[in-house]
Parts: C-alpha cells; sequence; structure tokens
C-alpha cells in the first residue's frame, strides 16, 4: 500500500529543476552563494526582480546572519531569455536548461553563520509550479583582516535577523486557524479535511491533461498551405504540362510513372532542406524566441503586408529570371536522377511568385511555434500537398481530362489569399505594439480592422471589388458565394467585440481583454472563498460539492482556462450554481500569523506564506504541485472525479463537472 501511494504521488509530482548551493570564498574578506540550477527540457526558471503583478521572480531570503552582511543583490549570471507575454502584458525574463545566480556577502567577524532561501518560480508550456525554496545554511572563521577591516567600519555590526517562533506539527495533525465567519460546529476534525486522498484520486483515471497537437497541426498548416498553392496560375497550368511531359518522353508507361513519382519526391526534398536550413540558421533558441520579440515581429507584420500587396497584384515578388534559365538549361542536358531533380528545382523557382508568399506566411507562423522541428514539418506538409498531384495524375493520367480549366478563378485564388495574410499581419504588429505600450492596436481597433478585412473579401468574392488582374466579366461561382456568405457572416459576428463581447473565435488573435477602452461584459466566474478550510466548512453547511482551484497569480495557463472555459454559459452556470468554488493560490505572498514546521517526505519544511500552505495542501493532499490543478470534492474532502489540468476542451470540462455532481448524488 505505501509502494502504491508513493508511486501514485510520483506519478503527479513534477520536479523539472534540480539546484546546488555552495559557498565560495573570494578573498580574505569577501565570499559568495552561489546556486546553480539544471532545468528539465520545456521548463524555465523566471529571473530576478520582474515586474509586480507578474510571476514569481528569483530572491534571496535571510532567516539568520551573524558576523557578515549582504553585497548587493542576487545577480544571475547566466544568459537570460527575454520575451514579451500576452497574458501578463508584460516582457519576463528566464533561464531553460540551466540557471546560475550569486548572492556576495562580507565577513565582519572571526566566524560567521548565514540561513536562509532561494525562492524560485518555474512554469512550462501548460502548467507552473508553486513558489519553491532552495534552503542553505553555512558557516566558518572569519580571518584577522575581515575583523580589522570590520572594526573600521562605522557599520560593523552586522544587523541580525532573528528567527521567527515556529510551530512543529506532523503532517497528519496540521492546525489550521478557523475563520470567524464560519461556525464551528462541525463533527469533522480539520485533519480530515487535510487528510491525503491520492489513492482515491488515482482510482478515477490519470488527470485530464492537454494533449500537446502542435507537430500535427503545424503539418496540417503547411499541407493547406501547399494545397492553395497548387490553386494559383503560377502552378496549377504547370501540372498538366509536366505530367504530359513525363508520359511522351518515357519510352513506356511504368519509366513515365516512374520520372513523375522521383519528380513528386524532389519538390518534398526541395521545401524540406528549406525548412531544415531556417533552422540551422536561427537556432532553437532564435525561434523560440521569435513569437514575442517585437522587432521580429514588426518585420513579419511589414513582410505580410507586402506579400498581401503581390497578391493583390500591385507588382509580383520573382526571383531573377537568370536563375531558372540556369536551371532549366542545365536540367536539358543532364539525365537521370539529376535531371529530374532539376526540373523539380526550376519549378520551385518559376513558381515563386505565387508560392513565395505562401511559403513566407508558413514559416512566419510555425518559426514563431517556438518549435525547433516546426519549419521542417511544416515544409514537409507543405511539399507533400504540392507534389501529390504530379503523382496521382501520372499514375491516373485520365484525370487530367477532368482538371478545371486555367483561368480567372485563379487570380481570386491570390486575392483571396492577400486578404488572409492582411488579417493576419495585425495579429504581429498587436505584439509589437503591447511590447512597447503605443495603444495604437488595441482590442476594439483590431476588431474594427478585421471586421473591415472580412467585409470587404465578402464584397470582393460577390464581384463588387476588382484589381488589376480580375476579369471584368467573371460572374460569381457558388463556391465563391458561400465563401463570401461565410466572410460576411464572420465580420458580424466580430462586432458585438467592440462593446466587450468574448469571442473565443478570435481570442488567440485579438490582443487581451485589458486593452479594451469600452466594455460591457461583466460575465466572470469569481471564487467564493479563497480559504480552504472555510470554503468546505460552507460547503458542509450548503450541502454542495467542493470545486478546488489551485491557482497562482503568475499561472499563464490558469488565466487561460478563466478567459476560454469559465466564461461558458454550461461551464460557468455550473460552477455558480451547483459547486462551491475555492480558489488557492499557491503564490500569495501574505505572511502566515506565524511560521508552521511540516515534516514531508523526511524532510522538515517551513510554512511561512498562505502559498506556501496551499501549496503544501496541494502536494500531500493531492499528490501534485503544478497549475492549473482542478478538484471536485464531497463535504468530507473526497474527491468525486478525477483531476483536471490545463485543456481548453469546455466539453471536457463540462463533462468533468457533471461527473463529479453525479457522483455527489449516489
Amino acid at each position: 500500500m505505501l509502494l502504491l501511494l508513493a508511486s501514485n504521488i510520483s506519478a503527479q509530482i513534477q520536479d523539472p529543476v534540480s539546484f546546488k548551493t555552495e559557498l565560495k570564498t573570494i578573498n580574505d574578506t569577501e565570499a559568495e552563494i552561489r546556486f546553480t540550477a539544471s532545468i528539465d527540457k520545456g521548463w524555465h526558471v523566471y529571473s530576478v526582480n520582474l515586474p509586480s503583478g507578474g510571476p514569481i521572480s528569483a530572491t534571496f531570503n535571510v532567516e539568520k546572519i551573524e558576523g557578515a552582511k549582504l553585497i548587493g543583490k542576487l545577480t544571475p549570471l547566466s544568459k537570460e531569455i527575454e520575451k514579451f507575454d500576452k497574458v501578463f502584458e508584460m516582457k519576463l525574463r528566464y533561464f531553460e536548461h540551466s540557471a546560475t545566480f550569486s548572492q556576495k556577502i562580507k565577513i565582519t567577524g572571526s566566524s560567521y553563520k548565514i540561513k536562509g532561501y532561494l525562492e524560485y518560480g518555474a512554469c512550462d508550456d501548460e502548467s507552473c509550479l508553486p513558489p519553491t525554496e532552495v534552503p542553505f545554511n553555512f558557516q566558518g572563521k572569519g580571518s584577522t583582516k575581515a575583523v580589522a577591516e570590520a572594526a573600521k567600519d562605522e557599520e560593523t555590526s552586522s544587523k541580525t535577523l532573528k528567527e521567527e517562533p515556529v510551530t512543529a506539527l506532523a503532517v497528519d495533525t496540521l492546525a489550521i486557524a478557523k475563520t470567524d465567519s464560519v461556525a464551528s460546529t462541525d463533527t469533522v476534525a480539520k485533519s480530515d479535511y487535510w487528510k491525503p486522498v491520492i489513492s482515491e484520486l488515482q482510482s478515477f483515471g490519470g488527470s485530464t491533461d492537454h494533449k500537446n497537437l502542435s507537430w500535427i497541426y503545424i503539418f496540417v498548416t503547411g499541407f493547406l498551405g501547399g494545397l492553395l498553392a497548387l490553386f494559383t496560375p503560377c502552378v496549377w497550368p504547370i501540372i498538366p504540362m509536366t505530367v504530359s511531359f513525363f508520359l511522351k518522353r518515357a519510352k513506356d508507361k511504368k519509366k513515365g510513372i516512374r520520372d513523375a513519382i522521383l519528380y513528386g519526391v524532389s519538390i518534398v526534398v526541395i521545401y524540406l532542406t528549406l525548412g531544415i536550413a531556417v533552422t540551422l540558421i536561427f537556432g532553437a533558441s532564435a525561434l523560440n524566441a521569435l513569437s514575442t520579440n517585437a522587432i521580429f515581429n514588426i518585420l513579419f507584420f511589414l513582410m505580410l503586408v507586402v506579400f498581401a500587396a503581390s497578391f493583390f497584384g500591385a507588382f509580383e515578388i520573382t526571383l531573377p529570371s537568370s536563375w531558372s534559365t540556369k536551371v532549366d538549361s542545365k536540367a536539358e542536358s543532364t539525365s537521370g536522377l539529376l535531371s529530374i531533380f532539376l526540373m523539380a528545382f526550376t519549378l520551385t523557382l518559376v513558381s515563386f511568385s505565387c508560392t513565395g508568399p505562401i511559403i513566407g506566411f508558413l514559416l512566419v507562423q510555425v518559426s514563431t511555434s517556438g518549435s525547433i522541428v516546426a519549419p521542417a514539418i511544416g515544409m514537409l506538409g507543405f511539399a507533400i500537398a504540392l507534389a501529390l498531384p504530379f503523382t496521382l495524375f501520372a499514375l491516373f493520367p485520365s484525370w487530367l481530362k477532368s482538371m478545371p480549366r486555367s483561368g480567372g478563378w485563379m487570380n481570386q485564388v491570390k486575392v483571396v489569399l492577400g486578404f488572409l495574410e492582411l488579417a493576419f499581419a495585425l495579429k504581429f504588429f498587436s505584439v509589437a505594439d503591447l511590447a512597447y505600450g503605443w495603444r495604437l492596436l488595441d482590442r476594439e481597433t483590431f476588431l474594427a480592422l478585421w471586421i473591415v478585412i472580412f467585409a470587404l473579401l465578402g464584397l470582393y468574392l460577390l464581384g463588387k471589388i476588382r484589381f488589376p488582374h480580375d476579369d471584368e466579366d467573371t460572374k460569381t461561382s457558388v463556391p465563391a458565394f458561400f465563401m463570401a456568405l461565410v466572410s460576411l457572416a464572420f465580420a458580424v459576428y466580430m462586432i458585438p467585440g467592440l462593446w466587450g463581447a468574448p469571442l473565443k473565435a478570435v481570442s488567440a488573435f485579438a490582443p487581451p481583454m485589458k486593452t479594451q477602452d469600452f466594455n460591457l461584459y461583466t460575465k466572470e466566474v469569481h471564487a467564493k472563498f479563497d480559504d480552504f478550510d472555510a470554503g468546505m466548512e460552507y460547503a458542509r453547511q450548503q450541502g454542495k460539492p467542493v470545486m478546488i482551484d489551485f491557482t497562482g497569480y503568475g499561472c499563464v495557463n490558469c488565466r487561460k482556462m478563466e478567459l476560454a472555459v469559465w466564461i461558458d454559459s454550461k461551464v460557468s452556470s455550473i460552477i455558480e450554481n451547483d459547486y462551491v468554488l475555492i480558489s488557492l493560490y499557491v503564490d500569495d505572498k501574505k505572511p502566515l500569523p506565524s511560521p508552521i514546521t511540516v515534516t514531508e517526505n523526511g524532510t522538515e519544511r517551513t510554512l511561512r506564506t498562505i502559498g506556501d500552505k496551499w501549496s503544501y495542501l496541494q502536494r500531500i493532499k493531492f499528490g501534485s504541485n503544478a497549475q492549473p490543478f482542478y478538484v471536485l470534492l464531497d463535504n468530507e474532502g473526497k474527491p468525486l472525479n478525477k483531476s483536471y489540468a490545463y485543456d481548453e476542451d469546455i466539453e471536457k470540462y463540462v463533462e468533468f463537472l457533471q461527473k463529479g455532481l453525479d457522483n455527489y448524488k449516489k
């Protein structure tokens, strides 16, 4: 049973950061306390002195110091990564893979003692850890020189921080003060509320975690980009010509099919090489920083605007004609696989005026995802879609007769892509606008521009607007009509957002709700309690189940869940009407009335703040230490369903809440 309990705890307790602490002597009178961290892949540790309202900064805390004094403040020695965070609306600095902090001290006595702890915060893409302490306790002998220098100093007597008295308690007898507003007639002991329920929680199954499907998403995005490129005037007319060439020049049909397949494989190799080259040129860390780097986002904005203008017909982005001429002549003078590869390379050069803006947009999107392999995966999807028809038409030549003929509809495809690139360009400008605080693109301004863009797109598809390369007498086709209907409906859908409507469909692109100057939307879910025992007591009196929300002021994904999931009418109705919601902030820095010493896994820990207490509760009762973390309890503190982590699927969240209610009624 103990082994099972231990395995359940280790299954959810995350320990992505390990610190090594050492005292290094600088000279006879100075030394430094150095903290060196090893950080698991995908996690990061925040640096020092972050702005207020942001995540947990690394801080140096002294509990007792004798015969020494601090010199300066805690200093990071590792190279920081700095980026703008849209959720916190501020620049954040953090470390990946490893981090080193240093605090210098001056020795002022014949002997010295210093005891305290380093506190830090750590997050990955889905969850954050509560503020974590790295304790230290050093002592030693001071030199004669140190004593002499200290005697000359006016401030010789170092200030000693006396350790506050603490109350030692075992895990199962941790006493929590009652809240005055709640009656104390409960027959259930407080320790029962805090009793571990890890095995009971695990019996419901594993936590509902968010699954990372980013690679699949990137591949599908690239594939769709390749399909769009097929229908442009630079690619579509080339397909039948190329397939016919391979079939006619071959002595037999099998060789023609083989050459066409090799031609398609060559296209995949060329574009895949391009994606790998982007990764090698920029590097993994640079790609990760692109997503919120203001300068890069301004460049991306300008790039997409230029691409959009090109698709509208203002000009064509083409490579030097001499490049394609040389490659084409080389292909004719060679044979075999090299000839086929050079022909595929000629296609990429000739079609660049149409495929270039699509590839540029795709690379911008996937590069800012932060994944080192994203450009290669995106280009693989793009290339497979682009190469697929050459292979299929070679295998089934009769299909060539059913291909739609080239015409004005292909230019319509380009213009539609131009509108979409113009819309997405605003997303990148928004990041830079938030970083510099220009306030040029607040949420309502962004939405107003998107409303206009998609309304104009709808009018274009209906033939009310014409661009230079459009046919004057082209009638509105049935597909164009339905696309116009969708575009205009989307524009109308966004109009309420000007007055504060959430608009979940565009929440990933639009600036934060905080930038909205005029907001009539007030439907937000608020916790009834921020104290565990008071909330449990109230729920018992009201005969309602409890929803515990382990959260943090510095938890990005906690805010995402509240904005994307909790405001849903079904979710908010269940939480507000059927549950007692208790939100426990694990990074709440308000001090406890007096520190509490607990023994956890054989190690003595001191709980100093309210956040420490709630973090401890999450670990010992539920065997977890990451946020967001949601758990449903009955009036005795026993789980009603499996826990829930970061997953913005509303239907899953409703199912999670409803199953807890059903089990409570049973």
